[in-house]
Order: C-alpha cells, then sequence, then structure tokens
C-alpha cells in the first residue's frame, strides 16, 4: 500500500510521513496540490491524504481532479477549520466522506487508511 499526503503544514506532513513508514506504511507526501499533481504522474498511489484548504487549490478541487484520472484511488480528508456539521455541509456534494481533524491522531488515521482500501 503507498498512500500520498498533501497538505501546505510541511511539518507536520512529513511527520506524519514518517510515523506511517515506521509503521510499515509507504507514505510520500508533498506540500501543494500542484505538486500532487506532478507526484501522481510518477508514482502509483492507493490512497491520498488530502488538506482541506491549502493555497490556490484545496483538497476538494484537487480530489475532482484525481478521480477523474485515477478513479480507483481513495481518498481522506484533513481539516483545521469549522465544526463536523460545516464540513459535511460543505463537502457532501462532492462524495467526501471520511476526514480527520487535525491535530491527527497517527492510530486513527492508519485506522482510516485500512478502512479506505479495505485492509
Amino acid at each position: 500500500m503507498r498512500i500520498l499526503l498533501v497538505d501546505d503544514e510541511q511539518e507536520l506532513v512529513s511527520t506524519l510521513a514518517e510515523r506511517l513508514s515506521m509503521r510499515g506504511i509507504e507514505a510520500d507526501w508533498v506540500g501543494s496540490a500542484d505538486e500532487a499533481l506532478k507526484q501522481v504522474e510518477t508514482q502509483q498511489y492507493d490512497l491520498a491524504v488530502l488538506d482541506v484548504k491549502m493555497p490556490k487549490m484545496g483538497g476538494i478541487r484537487l480530489k475532482q481532479i484525481l478521480d477523474d484520472k485515477y478513479p480507483d484511488m481513495k481518498f481522506i480528508f484533513l481539516t483545521g477549520h469549522g465544526s463536523e456539521s460545516d464540513f459535511q455541509q460543505g463537502t457532501s456534494e462532492f462524495g467526501v466522506t471520511d476526514y480527520l481533524v487535525k491535530p491527527v491522531k497517527i492510530e486513527v488515521l492508519i485506522e482510516k487508511i485500512k478502512a479506505a482500501v479495505g485492509k
């Protein structure tokens, strides 16, 4: 299983990638949607963990683009903004069903990853 972490908080995303790797999950990370689009051209991913709010392009728009190119890719979203009901109202129309609120507990993220990819 290989996952891509996309978040503009580089310290957070690099730490998550390191902690996932220590637990046997191959994880690459990038700091923007643009970098993610370049990264998926060179590497195949089973799942992407996307930050909802990033400069230029957020995670929801990035998911729409990736869905078109890679229909088998699964997604988990990270958010540090707003309430659960606000998040669900704003994202349900885009097929966003799985998300975590920052700060992320690594054990919870691993459970979500495994559930999303069916392992």
